[in-house]
């Protein structure tokens, strides 16, 4: 399998077989200076935009990597779509989610700072924060091969996830929770979600989102760490909507 490289600047829309993509600046440098990719190989260029182009290498140097395109992949944005509403965690928990769940096909990352959550993005954090997630979401998305890069928006509050999520169908990750995640079946709503931080979320907090149209679910008969609830969901809807 080749490898893929974003750059999200590229035009690729008029791309097609037989003609020549370059690229520049640090996805070059990194495939010629720390992949060592040669001429003669193959490897793919993606926009995060849908469309992936793929072809053997031409000339590989410095910050430059041009190949010839020999096939063209264009992939329809996934409807409907999967949100993950991950909770800030300490340590690197929620990183280790958001790795994970763009692996497995989330389509979606909105950053929720909850009321148990230990980490906090205050002021400039809140930005640092979600730079450092989105480089974590295209590092993924190279790793796993995907057409689109999901965008993690900013921070939200428990009050502001509401209107976040407007018009699409809430799930509260909830351990004991009467209804199966398994059970859910789709109605052609977008799918959002949400995962607490260490500690679960505050019943307060299940009880805004209940009235705001979340429907509390559970996973299994055990308790997940927040950096595995999320992707072991995403795994389980993956299923139920057919991407698997």
């Amino acid at each position: 399998m080749s490898s893929l490289y974003l750059d999200e600047s590229l035009d690729l829309a008029a791309v097609g077989r037989g003609d020549a993509v370059t690229l520049l600046g640090d996805e070059a440098r990194h495939a010629v200076t720390v992949a060592r990719v040669r001429a003669g190989e193959r490897v793919s260029v993606g926009d995060g935009r849908g469309r992936v182009v793929t072809g053997v290498v031409a000339t590989a140097e410095g910050r430059r990597l041009e190949l010839a395109v020999d096939e063209v992949c264009d992939e329809a944005e996934p409807s409907p779509r999967l949100t993950l509403v991950q909770a800030l965690a300490k340590g690197d928990r929620d990183e280790l989610s958001v790795q994970a769940a763009t692996e497995l096909g989330v389509d979606r990352i909105v950053p929720w700072s909850a009321g148990r959550s230990v980490s906090r993005w205050d002021g400039p954090k809140a930005e640092k924060g979600r730079a450092r997630w989105s480089s974590i979401v295209r590092e993924a998305v190279k790793q796993s091969i995907r057409a689109w890069i999901p965008p993690v928006e900013p921070v939200a509050s428990t009050r502001e996830l509401p209107a976040r999520l407007a018009g699409e169908r809430m799930l509260l990750l909830v351990p004991g929770a009467a209804t199966p995640l398994s059970a859910i079946r789709p109605d052609g709503r977008d799918l959002a979600l949400v995962v607490g931080p260490e500690g679960g979320m505050d019943p307060a907090e299940i009880e805004r989102l209940r009235e705001a149209g979340g429907e509390p679910v559970r996973l299994g008969a055990g308790v997940l760490r927040t950096s595995t609830a999320g992707p072991a969901a995403i795994a389980v809807l993956s299923v139920a909507l057919g991407r698997w």
